[in-house]
Order: C-alpha cells, then sequence, then structure tokens
C-alpha cells in the first residue's frame, strides 16, 4: 500500500508552483524592459574600456576589452577612440604609433595611447549595429501595440547590405590589412568618375565609403532584428501572460 503523500509536502511543492508562476508572469509581463537593460548594459559596456583606461584602471579595461575581442574583430582603424587627438585613425597612422605591421591578429592589440587616447572595445559595425538594437528596442515600446512582425523577405534584404560590406571587406583583407580593394576602392572612383573628395574612397576614417557603408548596414540590420524578432515575442509573452492570469483566476488567486 502506498504511503499518503504529507500535506506539508503537497503544499510545498503548490507555494513552489505559485511562485514560479509568478516569476513567469511577471518576466513575461515586463519582457521589454529586461531586455532593454540587458541589450543597454552590452551596448554600452565597451565604452566603458576606454574611461577606464583613462582613469587608469587597467584591469577592469582589459576584462572588457578581451570579453568582447570573442565578438569583434577589434581592428583599430575600423574603431572609435575617446580622450585622444582624434575620434578614429588611419591604419598608416596606427602603425606609426605602434608597429608597423598589417597582420590583424597583431592590429587587434592594439588599444591606444595617453595621447591618441583609447579605444571603444568594438568596431564602428558593431557599435552601428547594437546601438541600433538598442534605441529601436526602446521605441518598440512606443509602438509595441500597432507594429506587426516584418516579413521574412524584408528582413533577409536586410541583411544583404551587412553581407555585402562584410563579406567584400573580408575577401580584400585577404590581400592583407591596407592593400585591399576595399581599402583603395578605385573601383567606386572609377564608378563615380572621381566625384567625390580622394579621402571618401581610401581607407576607413569618419565620412569615408566605407565607414559610411558599415555605418548604414550596421542601421539597417539593426532595425530587421528587432522588427523581426519583438512583434514575435510581444505575442509570445503575451500568451503566456494570459494563460498564467486564467489559471490564477480559475483557482482564485492574484497574479
Amino acid at each position: 500500500m502506498t504511503a499518503p503523500i504529507p500535506q506539508s509536502t503537497t503544499l510545498s511543492s503548490r507555494n513552489l508552483s505559485l511562485f514560479l508562476n509568478r516569476i513567469i508572469h511577471a518576466f513575461a509581463k515586463h519582457w521589454l524592459l529586461l531586455f532593454n537593460v540587458i541589450i543597454g548594459l552590452y551596448v554600452w559596456l565597451p565604452w566603458l574600456a576606454p574611461l577606464f583606461m583613462k582613469l587608469g584602471w587597467e584591469s577592469a579595461a582589459n576584462a572588457i576589452y578581451i570579453f568582447y575581442s570573442t565578438q569583434c574583430h577589434q581592428l583599430p582603424e575600423r574603431s572609435f577612440f575617446l580622450f585622444g587627438d582624434k575620434f578614429m585613425y588611419s591604419l598608416a597612422e596606427v602603425q606609426a604609433a605602434w608597429r608597423n605591421t598589417n597582420n590583424p591578429l597583431i592590429l587587434r592589440q592594439f588599444i591606444g595611447s595617453e595621447t591618441m587616447g583609447w579605444k571603444v572595445a568594438w568596431s564602428d559595425r558593431m557599435v552601428s549595429m547594437y546601438t541600433t538594437i538598442f534605441f529601436v528596442g526602446l521605441l518598440h515600446g512606443v509602438f509595441r501595440k500597432w507594429l506587426r512582425p516584418m516579413p521574412i523577405w524584408a528582413f533577409a534584404l536586410s541583411t544583404l547590405p551587412m553581407a555585402i560590406d562584410g563579406g567584400t571587406h573580408l575577401i580584400s583583407d585577404l590581400a592583407g590589412i591596407g592593400n585591399g580593394f576595399r581599402d583603395s576602392n578605385v573601383w567606386l572612383a572609377l564608378l563615380t568618375n572621381n566625384t567625390f573628395s580622394p579621402l571618401f574612397y581610401v581607407g576607413d576614417a569618419i565620412g569615408s565609403f566605407n565607414w559610411w557603408m558599415r555605418l548604414i548596414s550596421g542601421i539597417i540590420f539593426g532595425v530587421g532584428i528587432v522588427w523581426l524578432a519583438y512583434p514575435h515575442l510581444e505575442d509570445a509573452f503575451a500568451e503566456v501572460v494570459h494563460d498564467i492570469e486564467s489559471k490564477f483566476h480559475r483557482a482564485g488567486l492574484k497574479t
């Protein structure tokens, strides 16, 4: 004969179930706030690395650089700098100030100096993409009741600019950093009949073609990610909230 389950055990299991349901309900109801806080921390933490270097907190700064190095090439000529003479530096300026190399594994190790300032812990493309995700996520809180998911075909189109720009950069870099067709952009100068300033075609400085493409493709991709994913998440979490509230209502409980 099976021994009866003690009432205290039954009550304890029920209380645990109620507690877990309330936690899930709270998360599902406030998921956007939690997402925005977490993404905000993720987006703005790389900007603390140069600040920590400026303050002399090298261990904290290096921890940030190491963490984000797993997700970004951190090439200095494609990154922003704070507390120095300029916001971005050319490859030639980095080589002159540090090492005369075009090896990306060595170049990415350069984080700056007192004169040049200190590198943000990820590249300008990553800044563009993730900052867009953060701000569009905030906007989603305003338009969440009316916004429908982006169609898959439209999202696929939104990935193309980054895929093309990033892919051609990758192929170009196989010739050596600074030596590829995306470094000189001679093809673009020919197509546009040298209409723009020479600085527009060459390198990665702010205002150059390469910089604009990383900025624009990152923004488009960031908008696409939020527009596709967040409305689906909104619907899924709303269903979870409804199910738990219905369950509690039937049991005569408050959520």
